[in-house]
């Protein structure tokens, strides 16, 4: 199992301080303060340091935390700022340059999930490969599927690197958002679906289309464009059974992330492994843990993952 955070060259984010169940970060150039369950220790900083430093705060509303309830609430501005502005992420890895646009929703959420930026690497660098194998065979490009997808990172990350990329969410905001990502990040062409990830993945099945990658970030609790309901917990292990089942045997890759308290990486791994039927040792399977560290080292775990390349 490893552990694995953002790199210290993406200048335009920074986990300043966490504690007292609060996480203050930095986005380009505005500070915000939100709730975080699992900053369980004290703050490093003064609560009047914190006031100096940010711009707004997230103020949760009654519902804030419970169970297949959204963390809404309201943004409280202490200084000025936008509601909406931008960020870059950079990558070393030549190719994978991304603009980001950020904006403040009453869901406590502001458009970009960082701790994610690990991830986003291993797809830009095993898409790559994958493309360029695909070139020299004269095989046509790989295909990735991006379900559970919100704002689109991933899915820009395995575009950059040169797949035929299929977005899939259920919310049709999100898509958008994620199209704007698309053209401020110049790039063009990827395959936006509005659906429930369960019926698309079945009928992809049905139909015998294959991906070179599939990228899974689902949700504890959930609803489909027509209703349909998710719950984590009883509907994992059928959804990547399914996903199984469209994830081509050979020459393709598998990232499932997992946000969902009281999940493992060696439960996400033995859900991987019966649902692809591995056995023994697997040099192409890791699994982890996503973690941001603030200023003063301490170091704040934010969800799973778990990897298979074959």
């Amino acid at each position: 199992m490893t552990i694995e955070s953002p790199g210290d060259f993406w200048k335009d984010y920074e986990l300043v301080d966490s504690g007292n169940f609060e996480k203050l970060e930095r986005f380009g150039r505005y500070l915000m303060s939100r709730p975080e369950p699992k900053a369980l220790w004290d703050k490093t900083m003064s609560e009047r340091e914190w006031e100096a430093a940010m711009h707004v705060r997230f103020k949760p509303g009654a519902g804030f935390g419970k169970a297949g309830k959204e963390d809404s609430g309201t943004w409280d501005k202490v200084k000025k700022m936008e509601d909406q502005w931008t960020i870059r992420y950079g990558s070393p890895q030549k190719g994978l340059d991304l603009t980001l646009r950020l904006g403040l929703t009453s869901f406590k959420h502001v458009g970009v999930f960082p701790e994610q930026a690990p991830n986003w690497e291993y797809i830009f660098r095993n898409t790559s490969e994958l493309v360029a194998k695909a070139a020299s065979a004269g095989k046509p490009r790989p295909k990735v599927l991006n379900m559970f997808a919100y704002t689109g990172a991933a899915s820009l990350a395995a575009k950059a690197a040169g797949a035929d990329v299929t977005h899939l969410d259920s919310v049709r905001q999100v898509v958008t958002w994620a199209r704007t990502n698309m053209e401020l990040s110049g790039l063009d062409n990827v395959r936006w679906v509005v659906e429930d990830a369960m019926k698309f993945a079945k009928r992809e099945a049905r139909r015998g289309n294959r991906y070179q990658g599939i990228i899974l970030d689902p949700p504890a609790y959930g609803h489909g464009p027509d209703g349909e309901k998710w719950k984590l917990d009883e509907c994992l292990y059928d959804m990547m059974k399914c996903t199984a089942s469209i994830l081509e045997p050979e020459d393709s890759f598998l990232v499932l992330n997992l946000y969902s308290n009281g999940y493992s990486a060696v439960l996400g791994e033995t859900v991987v492994r019966q649902a692809f039927g591995l056995k023994g040792s697997c040099s192409g399977l890791e699994c982890g843990e996503l973690v941001l560290k603030d200023r003063y080292g301490k170091a704040l775990p934010l969800s799973i993952f778990v990897r298979l390349r074959r």
